[in-house]
């Protein structure tokens, strides 16, 4: 399959993965479980299936965090919600979400799902840290719905560890990734480095050294040259998730596609995910 097709699974199933992030209820996860807030909830829930782990681990395969950031979070978080827990949960929220947003999820959700375990179960899972922590869980839920998002959310984390592995083989760090994303109007700057908790002289200092690669210009807006970069990363990243789609045919891709274009369009329509994302996310799935 090409990297196109590549792309377009992930326009079409990253938005009903979204749903844990920017579903009103689903932002208020944390706290109903008894944590400090979003972020907290955010990381016991996105590497608890890896289990009880620290933040340097944590940091590692999230990428672009300060380590602050989630030294505030973990591993102080495991006492109050283990990794359990914390995935139970996660599901629950995720369905419950997707079944306000998307009227006939329930009818449809082994459709749609079953293309995408294909791809789940068939995928490699070396140096693909949360893909390969994540690979199964969907096998363990009865609940087709919140299977579905559990589906999803491998396929998002298989692309997102390519992603880093892109980034890296680039030459750039977490803070350097986020501030050229940035320089590209990919996502918003100033959301981009308090939510990942980076300074104002950390930014300055990462794009600092990316002027001096010549990727970004004195008002830290990217050149011609940081343009090229990000795109690369982009393609290379686009390139290494195409694998995913090798259990399927070219028909079998187009139906999945097709198929998730409506609830793509619900979403959408909630604000799920909303314009100008920190995900990076375009505003329209193309």
């Amino acid at each position: 399959m090409t990297s196109s097709f590549a792309r377009a699974l992930w326009l079409r199933t990253e938005p009903l993965h979204a749903v844990v992030y920017f579903d009103p209820e689903c932002r208020t996860l944390g706290r109903a479980l008894g944590l400090k807030g979003f972020w907290m909830g955010y990381f016991v829930t996105r590497v608890g299936p890896l289990g009880a782990v620290g933040p340097a681990l944590a940091g590692s395969v999230l990428g672009g965090f300060a380590p602050r950031s989630i030294e505030r979070s973990l591993p102080a978080a495991w006492e109050t919600v283990p990794p359990e827990r914390a995935l139970r949960e996660r599901g629950r929220a995720a369905a419950a979400a997707l079944r306000r947003a998307v009227p006939d999820v329930d009818e449809r959700a082994a459709e749609w799902a079953a293309p995408m375990a294909a791809m789940v179960a068939d995928a490699p899972t070396l140096a693909r840290p949360l893909f390969a922590a994540n690979q199964p869980l969907g096998e363990r839920i009865a609940d087709p719905v919140e299977r579905l998002w559990q589906l999803t959310t491998g396929l998002r984390e298989f692309r997102g560890d390519a992603h880093l592995a892109a980034l890296a083989d680039h030459g750039l760090d977490g803070v350097e990734s986020l501030v050229l994303a940035a320089a590209t109007g990919r996502v918003p700057a100033q959301t981009m480095r308090t939510d990942r908790g980076w300074t104002e002289d950390e930014w300055a200092d990462a794009a600092e050294r990316l002027r001096g690669r010549g990727l970004v210009d004195a008002d830290a807006r990217a050149t011609a040259r940081g343009r090229e970069l990000r795109q690369a990363v982009e393609e290379a990243t686009d390139r290494l998730a195409a694998r995913l789609l090798r259990p399927l045919d070219e028909a079998s891709t187009l139906r999945l596609l097709d198929g998730l274009a409506e609830p793509v369009r619900l979403l959408r329509a909630a604000g799920i995910p909303p314009p100008g994302n920190p995900i990076g996310l375009p505003d329209q799935d193309g």
